[in-house]
């Protein structure tokens, strides 16, 4: 598949729709017209590929809809420069959303199957976070740690503690919670030991897989 103009003009109606849906961050909006969302799907999907919904990309994982990408991309208040931890690379859309914004990207994806193929088809497209990472995401990282925001994009039925621990004074997570809806909910560090806590409506999403081993 190629990308076209007729892929960058679906691009802006999509950014149009995220807009009628009160996404408001224009940073957020360019890297949405920006990555080419087909190539992140089966060829079967393409013509779909603009649509606000989400989609199978094996592994029992889906591609988030794109609003959910802007809407949790804009919680995070992203700057040039800023360390972030994504927690479910799936097929890696998200993860070059935040790459648009200019941040240094660290994502952890536990599906074997996706995390072969989403860091292959990284290399073949350019995209490089700073590290792709097979691994449990209900640990985080705390060898980069601490880090300027983290996003999970998988329902948690609780907030792991040590995503908790891994922000920066100021830092901010966005994490859905719940079994099986989800409250989008985002903390703000505000020093060693007191957080803030936003909740702001109600997702879907597949569930966050704990690593019991």
């Amino acid at each position: 598949m190629r990308d076209t103009l007729k892929h960058k003009g679906m691009r802006n109606n999509l950014a149009e729709t995220l807009i009628g849906k009160g996404i408001t961050d224009e940073k957020v909006l360019n890297a949405i017209r920006e990555v080419p969302r087909h190539l992140f799907l089966d060829s079967g999907f393409e013509v779909h590929a603009y649509q606000d919904k989400a989609f199978p990309i094996g592994a029992e994982q889906t591609i988030s809809q794109p609003y959910t990408v802007a809407f949790q991309t804009e919680l995070l208040n992203i700057e040039p420069g800023h360390k972030i931890l994504e927690i479910g690379t799936g097929s890696g859309y998200q993860t070059a959303v935040l790459l648009g914004l200019k941040a240094k990207v660290y994502t952890i994806e536990r599906q074997q199957e996706l995390f072969k193929k989403t860091k292959l088809f990284f290399n073949k497209m350019g995209y490089r976070p700073k590290k792709i990472i097979f691994g449990d995401g209900y640990k985080g990282l705390p060898d980069e740690a601490p880090f300027d925001g983290i996003i999970v994009t998988a329902g948690a039925p609780i907030v792991p503690k040590p995503l908790m621990a891994q922000l920066k004074i100021g830092g901010k997570l966005v994490i859905p919670v719940g079994l099986d809806e989800q409250i989008m909910t985002l903390y703000i560090r505000k020093s060693e030991k007191e957080f803030e806590k936003k909740e702001l409506g109600n997702f879907r999403f597949v569930p966050l897989l704990e690593d019991k081993n």
